[in-house]
């Protein structure tokens, strides 16, 4: 009894010292007994909630299996079957069997009419009676239908498959090139030919004026189409769309055409004044505008014939050379002088070239247009007031300097009676030379038909020229025709040596009767 007792003492203690560890009031017996419950009551919730998770599951998997067999089960569909919103050659096919749209083409062979729409609104047929079209069954459909991406049909419902495609169909190819020969669109009045759009001048500038779509029938292509549009079955070929007329090469917006119409009006930016003093001809915009032009490839290029029929113009105004000149003589005579080749003569191809090159770097100048002839002005009497002036009648010349006669003298100018006389006509003096040795026409033998030294030389007419002439017993008169020269002008050495130290080079020289 005694170990049992103490036994029970300390079980007391340690219970009493459990309950103040952790503060537990078991008197408090309702709200201990609560709590186990909650305890157990938790234990019970989890097994339940596992449960439910496992059933949703289960059923997503199941809706899952049932679209996959679905989605497959339709792309096995569409394996006879074409796609939602498909077309073929513009028919609407939409979930159809191979087996319809055979059977629906087969139909449409008997009233087959191919409707050609023209540019001008207007429209022509062909039929299928005309051509002997049948239907020719066949696995093209069947095949199209197996080029469907079957297991992507879901994409058929926004992406609309369009198909164009060869449909099983023959016809007498020779009444169909006929029946194409004798439509309208392709006779020869009824088709005009496509204009590019192009650069034009309005106003004061250059613009674009847009392209126009002609009616002109490009054949090959309007060949191939008809076939295409028989053999896909289709109804309508609208001639525009297709291709079928043979279009502009370059249209508006096309950057040659804009290129060009900036280009051109650059140009007009040039102002070229001729100086003719004292008269003026001015090369503004309103000229060029009118010469420049683009080629079939739209390169800016020149109207080369407008060009060169102004330049002409300017020679025809203001040439003097090789013209008749109306010439006061030294004795106030008015003659007319024919020949020669003194005066003004514009060298039309080197400035065509320069006129263009202002133009292309439009350059405001004021210059002389080029030369191959030269004058002393431009007026009647071009040659100036300084000039030398030789009268055949009267065998006389004279050497005007600024207006007023500095050297006259008698002379002998070349024999008429002997083939030898001296041309008239208004020249140039080429140069001046001393001492030299005129020879005539070189003989077979090596000797010339004449050889004859002088102590000045001035020639302005090829080997015709001014010299002094020691053997002349005389000069002035008839002389000429018995002692005449071979076309020289001959004259007293103390003359000629007056007129050497005279005369500047390219001095003008009038030969008059």
């Amino acid at each position: 009894m005694f170990g049992k007792k103490k036994k029970n003492e300390y079980e007391e203690e340690v219970v009493e010292e459990g309950r103040d560890e952790f503060d537990v009031d078991y008197n408090d017996d309702e709200d201990f007994e609560t709590d186990f419950v909650s305890l157990d009551e938790d234990e019970d919730e989890k097994p339940k909630r596992g449960g439910i998770g496992k059933k949703v599951g289960i059923t997503f998997g199941v809706i899952l299996a049932v679209l996959v067999v679905a989605y497959v089960g339709m792309a096995f569909y569409f394996d006879s079957h074409f796609m939602f919103n498909t077309t073929i050659n513009g028919n609407n096919f939409a979930l159809k069997s191979v087996a319809q749209v055979e059977k629906y083409m087969e139909q449409q062979v008997a009233d087959y009419t191919l409707t050609l729409q023209e540019s001008d609104g207007d429209s022509e047929q062909i039929t299928g009676s005309e051509i002997s079209l049948e239907y020719v069954p066949g696995d093209e459909v069947k095949e199209l239908a197996k080029k469907q991406n079957k297991f992507l049909w879901i994409t058929s419902l926004w992406e609309k498959p369009v198909i164009e495609a060869k449909i099983g169909v023959k016809y007498d190819e020779n009444a169909l090139a006929r029946r194409i020969e004798s439509l309208n669109c392709l006779k020869e009045e009824n088709q005009v030919a496509s204009v590019d759009a192009h650069p034009e001048f309005q106003n004061t500038e250059f613009v674009v004026v847009p392209e126009v779509i002609g009616t002109q029938i490009d054949t090959e292509t309007f060949n191939k189409d008809i076939r295409e549009s028989i053999e896909g079955f289709q109804d309508t070929l609208n001639l525009t769309d297709t291709n079928c007329y043979i279009k502009p090469r370059f249209l508006s917006d096309s950057q040659e055409v804009v290129a060009a119409k900036d280009t051109m009006n650059s140009y007009l930016g040039a102002n070229v004044t001729y100086d003719f003093n004292p008269n003026t001809e001015v090369v503004d915009a309103s000229v060029i505008s009118q010469w420049v032009i683009v080629d079939a490839d739209m390169n800016v290029t020149f109207n080369q014939e407008a060009v060169k029929e102004y330049i002409a113009a300017l020679a025809t105004k203001y040439n003097t050379k090789g013209k008749p000149r109306q010439f006061t003589t030294a004795t106030g005579n008015t003659v007319t002088v024919e020949g020669g080749g003194y005066g003004w003569k514009i060298n039309q191809d080197a400035e065509y070239d320069a006129l263009i090159a202002n133009i292309q770097n439009a350059e405001t100048v004021t210059r002389e247009p080029e030369y191959s002839s030269r004058a002393a002005n431009h007026t009647a009497m071009d040659m100036g007031n300084t000039y030398a002036e030789v009268d055949l009648t009267t065998q006389h010349m004279w050497f005007i300097k600024d207006g007023q006669i500095a050297l006259e003298t008698d002379i002998v100018t070349g024999n008429p009676n002997k083939g030898n006389a001296t041309p008239q006509g208004t020249y140039s003096l080429a140069y001046k030379s001393r001492n030299k040795t005129l020879r005539g026409t070189k003989k077979p033998d090596g000797t010339y038909e004449y050889e004859t030294p002088v102590a000045y030389w001035m020639p302005f007419n090829g080997g015709i020229g001014f010299h002094d002439a020691t053997w002349q017993s005389s000069f002035g008169g008839n002389r000429y025709l018995s002692h005449g020269s071979h076309g020289c002008v001959n004259m007293p050495k103390d003359k000629a040596a007056a007129l050497y130290d005279l005369i500047p080079d390219g001095c003008p020289v009038v030969c008059h009767y």
